[in-house]
C-alpha cells in the first residue's frame, strides 16, 4: 500500500522554528517530524512514500533524496497552500488503489495498524483514527459524529460550536474515490479546500467511513508547546524501554 504524507505547510504558528525550514523538518527528539512519520509508515508496510511538498521544499528533498529505508520517495508540489483536499489532489495521478494518508506534522505512538487492517477488509471506503479531546480544543480539528456501528455520519471542520469532542487525527486510509470527492469540494469559510468536506461528500454518496478509536497518543505539532510535549512523551518511552 502506498503512503501519502502532506508536508507542504509553512508552519507559521511554530515560528521562529520554521523561519528557515518547513514544518515537517522541525526536530522532535533530535529527528525531523517527517522522519517519525516515515518510520511509522515503513513499519506499516508502505511500499512507496508520496510526499507533498511546498514551502522550502528543497530542504525536504535534499534531506531525504529519492528513498527512505529502501522505500522509494516520490515528491509532488502543492504550489499554494489551499487546504488538505487541495494538497491531496496533487498525488492523484500516482494512486490507483487503497492508500494511507498521514499529516506530516503529527507524531504518533498509536494503533495505526488497526486502521490499515480495517481498510484491507474491503468493508470500508475509508477509515481513520479518532480521539476525544477537551471540548474547548475541539474547534482546532475536524469534528465528527458516529453511529452505533462506529461509522462516521458527519464531519465538520474547525466549527465555532463543535457538535461533539470526537475529532479526526492525522492518519487515514482511503480508496481512490476520495479524489472524486476532493474535486467536488468548494472553498470553506476559511478559503480552504477541506479534507473533512471531501469525507462528508463520501458519506452523503453512501460510502462507508469507519472510525477507529485512538489507543496510545498523538501530538499535532502546531505550536512550540506541542513540540515540547511530544519530546517529553518520546523521552518517557525511551526511559521505559
Amino acid at each position: 500500500m502506498k503512503a501519502v504524507v502532506l508536508a507542504a505547510g509553512e508552519g507559521t504558528r511554530l515560528r521562529p522554528l520554521t523561519e528557515d525550514k518547513p514544518k515537517g523538518m522541525v526536530e522532535v527528539d533530535e529527528k525531523p517530524i517527517l522522519t517519525h512519520c516515515f518510520d511509522q509508515l515503513v513499519s506499516l508496510g508502505a511500499d512507496e512514500l508520496i510526499v507533498v511538498v511546498g514551502y522550502l521544499k528543497e530542504k525536504i528533498i535534499d534531506h531525504y533524496g529519492d528513498e527512505y529505508e529502501g522505500v522509494p520517495i516520490t515528491y509532488t508540489h502543492q504550489r499554494e497552500q489551499k487546504g488538505l483536499a487541495h494538497a491531496l489532489l496533487s498525488v492523484e495521478e500516482h494512486i490507483d488503489d487503497d492508500f494511507m494518508l498521514m499529516l506530516g506534522d503529527n507524531v504518533f505512538q498509536a494503533n495505526l495498524g488497526d486502521v490499515v487492517r480495517r481498510q484491507q477488509e474491503d468493508r470500508a471506503d475509508a477509515a481513520f483514527l479518532v480521539e476525544e479531546v477537551p471540548w474547548d480544543e475541539a474547534d482546532r480539528y475536524g469534528v465528527c459524529d458516529t453511529n452505533k456501528f462506529g461509522e462516521i455520519t458527519d464531519v465538520v471542520e474547525k466549527p465555532d460550536d463543535p457538535p461533539s469532542n470526537l475529532v479526526m487525527t492525522g492518519f487515514y486510509t482511503f480508496t481512490p474515490a476520495i479524489f472524486h470527492a476532493c474535486h467536488l469540494v468548494q472553498p470553506s469559510n476559511r478559503g480552504e479546500y477541506e479534507i473533512s468536506e471531501a469525507i462528508d461528500l463520501l458519506i452523503q454518496s453512501g460510502r462507508t467511513i469507519d472510525a477507529i478509536g485512538l489507543e496510545g497518543w498523538r501530538i499535532d505539532v502546531g505550536y512550540p508547546e506541542d513540540r515540547e510535549e511530544a519530546e517529553e512523551r518520546l523521552s518517557d518511552l525511551e526511559v521505559r524501554s
